[in-house]
């Protein structure tokens, strides 16, 4: 078995529950306001008296509120399990942990799958064109709902980590600490390119319908190239080769336009099972979110930061190429000229993109020691401490 499939199962979190959070209206960055809004999120761990232990944790574009333990009934681990739990990363007999799906996504808050009120049926493009600081106004409201006033961090990767730096700007007072891992103050042309390929696969589909395919089959073929396209972007060149090689799946039927190869073989399972699980119109509404994103807001993202008193662990991979580590080193260097204190670490993985979700030792090292480090401040000196 791969390092991919593997799963730890030790010192889980146990049995959890989503929970959904309604709330009347949101406005939008566009001036629009939207609403009724529903924000579907999981919890781990206790908050503590103070409401000082919270994390907030922000998922990539295909994930969702479940980032660890099992749902009643299902062998289905959260997809950040590896990193949540008594022990781990984000110790849950430390820390209380949040988790909630996007705005726009599909997994229970309000995207273009849910139903419009006024109509009766799915939003589908009816649904507002939303941003990553919208997801994040939202996700806002949910602390506030909670309870917390300051967030001891926020975290994530990938687009996960484009929602800190969204936190990170728009809310500085609201929190001690972030890490953004494996992400970019804006999208470069190329990532764009990426993502509108996906997005024409799903648009050509003849299933699409100009997204009112509620009522019959879904875009799946369309949906399934555009997953194929962002595999091939998650995983790193090495790791292919390790992976895969040039192994031929042994049909029989070679000189065919079968998946004679096991990497083809490979990027169709991953196409047709992520079918199962996601809407596409919510992947077209959530890439444009990540591609319109710009931490900077056309400005310097130094000048943006000044007076800032966050403190920041930056955390890219040598081997991905889809945000390959000198955006990173971009983040770091807005905020060291900013003066704020900041720690970055590469790590020399083999797996690329998906490395943030792989590289479970080293990360959890950075993480725990940064965490430990801003609790045990604010518990001593009741501030943000060195």
């Amino acid at each position: 078995m791969s390092k991919e499939k593997k799963i730890n199962k030790n010192n889980s979190v146990g049995i959890v529950k989503a929970q959904g959070f309604n709330f009347e209206s949101l406005k939008l960055e566009s001036g629009e306001k939207f609403g009724p809004v529903t924000l579907v999120y999981e919890t781990y761990g206790c908050l503590n008296k103070d409401k000082s232990n919270a994390v907030l944790i922000t998922h990539a574009l295909s994930g969702d509120a479940h980032a660890a333990g099992l749902h009643e009934g299902k062998d289905n681990p959260g997809w950040w399990d590896d990193f949540i739990g008594p022990g781990k990363a984000f110790d849950t007999d430390k820390y209380f942990v949040i988790c909630s799906n996007v705005l726009g996504g599909c997994k229970g808050s309000s995207g273009p799958a849910s139903v419009n009120p006024k109509t009766g049926k799915p939003y589908a493009l009816d649904f507002p064109l939303i941003t990553i600081n919208d997801i994040v106004n939202a996700q806002k409201c949910l602390v506030d709902h909670l309870g917390i006033e300051k967030l001891l961090s926020v975290v994530g990767g990938s687009m996960g980590g484009q929602q800190v730096l969204s936190w990170l700007v728009n809310y500085p007072q609201s929190l001690r600490s972030v890490v953004p891992i494996a992400t970019t103050i804006k999208h470069s042309p190329q990532q764009i390119a990426f993502n509108e390929v996906g997005r024409q696969a799903i648009m050509a589909d003849a299933h699409w319908r100009s997204g009112n395919y509620y009522d019959g089959p879904a875009p799946s073929k369309g949906l399934a190239v555009a997953r194929m396209i962002g595999h091939i972007t998650y995983m790193s060149d090495k790791s292919m080769a390790e992976k895969f090689g040039r192994a031929k799946k042994g049909t029989g039927e070679s000189f065919k336009f079968t998946a004679d190869f096991e990497v083809e073989g490979y990027l169709r399972y991953r196409g047709d099972n992520f079918v199962k699980r996601f809407d596409a119109n919510s992947y077209l509404y959530i890439t444009k979110a990540m591609d319109n994103f710009d931490a900077s807001g056309g400005r310097s993202f130094e000048d943006v930061l000044q007076g800032t008193q966050v403190k920041v662990l930056v955390i890219s991979f040598k081997s991905d190429w889809l945000y390959p580590a000198y955006q990173s080193k971009e983040i770091v260097k807005a905020c060291k000229l900013a003066g704020v204190e900041t720690t970055y670490c590469e790590i020399a993985s083999t797996y690329g993109h998906d490395a943030f979700l792989l590289e479970v030792e080293e990360e959890t090292h950075l993480i725990k020691h940064f965490l430990k480090k801003m609790l045990y401040a604010y518990e001593v000196t009741g501030d943000y401490g060195a």
